[in-house]
């Protein structure tokens, strides 16, 4: 499968990333198709996470790899439809960074582990518990698919200072 794509990733703001994305229903070469063209975007971006809204695509899908140690085997998952179903009373504070808010970064308190159920490219249900930064990206991309961002955990005068940034980022990129 050498026909994959990359995506332009949606900056913020854009109407599309507060939306809520419906939930996945076709279990095709269209979604495999998409899900392969997303884990090759996040990795050039490079990133460890993309949800399918920010590659304008209103679906519940996301993609996420969190191996970051050299000589690791990568292991990139495709989630459909995800569910947390459990969450650890710990909590962690890592700082995030989003595709769609470059080079923006904040810290964000979240639980420290989350059970999760999804669907995989075949329909079939999975479930797994994650911890570490695997827990804090994928409650980060599955509220990229309930339409909320990073920032919408910060006070909002952080949060106007960044999208502020991120108005002018794209006027720029518009001009160039």
């Amino acid at each position: 499968m050498n026909d994959m794509a990359l995506k332009s990733i949606l900056l913020h703001p854009d109407p599309r990333l507060k939306a809520t994305a419906a939930p996945v229903t076709d279990f095709d070469k269209t979604l495999a198709r998409l899900a392969d063209d997303m884990l090759e975007t996040m990795y050039d971006a490079p990133g460890i996470g993309l949800a399918a809204p920010q590659v304008g695509v209103g679906k519940r899908l996301l993609v996420m790899d969190c191996v970051k140690e050299e000589n690791s085997a990568p292991r990139p998952m495709v989630l459909i439809n995800p569910e947390v179903t459990w969450v650890s009373e710990e909590r962690n504070t890592y700082e995030e960074g989003c595709l769609s808010i470059p080079d923006q970064y904040a810290e964000v308190e979240r639980p420290a582990e989350v059970e999760v159920s999804w669907l995989d490219l075949a329909g079939a249900q999975q479930t797994e518990r994650f911890g570490g930064l695997w827990a804090t990206c994928v409650q980060h991309e599955i509220d990229h698919l309930n339409g909320k961002l990073f920032i919408d955990y910060l006070k909002p005068l952080k949060r106007q200072m960044i999208t502020r940034k991120m108005v002018k980022l794209k006027r720029e990129k518009a001009r160039a």
